[in-house]
């Protein structure tokens, strides 16, 4: 009997250790799964959203420990977030696990799609990063990717192979390489109309021929190819562009008979908020000249004038600006148009009332600024670096000309 009841209990062990030494399937519903929770983090880490990214990832992770497409996210969402790290200790820690993301991208990658996605991260983390031989790690990535043979339809997040064009694009673009920048993003509106890359390409290529055309015949220095990439235009930059690139001081200076007058000349005071600005001597330059639009603005909290050098520059303060300039460096001490009292404004969005009308009737009709085809000026946006630089361009050829 004793021997009967053993066996049965053997029997039933031995019924159940298939069952035990199985692999316990962790995500089972059709959307639980690591391409799906993938997919939903990189759209979260476009949107900047990093939070969503870090806990679909996770989710990716936790479906399977050997997808290789969610380390390339990681790496990435940690180089999104390290930027934002201002302790040097906590930035190097974050820098080493965003490199072990990376080996295991590369590690678990056993499909061509998912040696995309590695060279993919490689190539962006290389321009978000900018570490030690960044580009030509790039580049290698970028070769690397070009090679593969796959579907884009493999892809998921990025759909084409036309992606690593975008991305080497944007690579050459923080490298300053303006032309073989714009090289790639052609290559993407070369290869298909519809593709996901397009519209983005398209905006990217028409920015970076914009900057090289505004560079061609302006000379400009390391801080003014800086500037140029810049989306927007701050105070400090535009009185960095106009005295230190464009050297208007001596042009004013040589427009000033009496020497001695503009040796004495200086700043009536150093606003507070550019004491250590790496700008301080160009800005305190626009307010000897009393460059209109550089004046310092009164703050109410802190009871005294600030010159605000981080804010962004609109179209019509661009244009108020210039037109100052243009005023000052004719020697009759007039706008080249001398434009007053407006009746009507040939722009949609300038009020004939506006502060702004006259000066931007006078940078326009000078051809320094122009409005967009829709009729507007625009007045309210802000001017971009390549904006900026292309303007000057404009305002130096006008000058030679009169």
């Amino acid at each position: 009997m004793r021997s009967q009841y053993f066996a049965v209990v053997v029997l039933a062990v031995s019924l159940l250790l298939p069952a035990c030494s199985q692999t316990p399937v962790r995500c089972t519903s059709p959307v639980d799964n690591p391409a799906h929770h993938y997919l939903r983090g990189m759209v979260a880490l476009e949107e900047s959203d990093c939070q969503i990214a870090d806990d679909t990832f996770a989710r990716a992770a936790y479906c399977n420990k050997e997808y290789s497409p969610v380390y390339s996210g990681l790496a990435l969402l940690g180089a999104e977030t390290v930027r934002e790290q201002g302790d040097d200790g906590h930035r190097a820690v974050a820098a080493q696990r965003i490199r072990e993301n990376l080996k295991l991208g590369k590690k678990y990658a056993n499909e061509p799609a998912d040696e995309f996605h590695y060279y993919l991260a490689r190539i962006r983390l290389g321009f978000m990063l900018k570490e030690a031989g960044w580009l030509r790690s790039a580049e290698e990535a970028f070769d690397g990717a070009r090679e593969l043979k796959l579907d884009g339809q493999q892809l998921l997040y990025y759909q084409d192979k036309e992606a690593a064009d975008y991305f080497m694009g944007l690579a050459y673009l923080e490298a300053r390489d303006l032309h073989r920048a714009r090289e790639r993003f052609a290559s993407v509106l070369g290869s298909k109309q519809e593709g996901k890359w397009h519209e983005k390409a398209e905006r990217e290529w028409k920015r970076t021929d914009k900057i090289l055309r505004a560079m061609a015949s302006f000379t400009v220095g390391e801080v003014g190819e800086k500037i140029a990439l810049q989306d927007s235009v701050s105070r400090s930059d535009l009185a960095a562009l106009l005295m230190g690139e464009m050297k208007l001081e001596k042009m004013l200076a040589d427009r000033r008979p009496d020497t001695s007058r503009v040796a004495a000349m200086k700043a009536e005071f150093v606003p507070a908020d550019i004491l250590s600005h790496p700008f301080r001597n160009e800005i305190l330059l626009a307010m000897k000249w009393k460059v209109r639009g550089f004046e310092p603005k009164y703050d109410e909290t802190a009871r005294l004038y600030l010159f605000y050098p981080a804010e962004s520059v609109s179209r019509g303060e661009m244009a108020l600006i210039l037109d100052d300039v243009l005023m000052k460096l004719n020697r009759d001490g007039q706008s080249a148009t001398a434009y007053s009292g407006p009746k009507s404004s040939p722009f949609s969005d300038v009020r004939p009332t506006s502060p702004y009308s006259s000066a931007v009737f006078n940078v326009t009709s000078s051809g320094i600024m122009e409005g967009d085809l829709s009729g507007e000026f625009r007045i309210n946006d802000v001017v971009d670096g390549a904006e900026a630089i292309l303007a000057l361009r404009r305002l130096q050829e006008h000058m030679n000309r009169h």
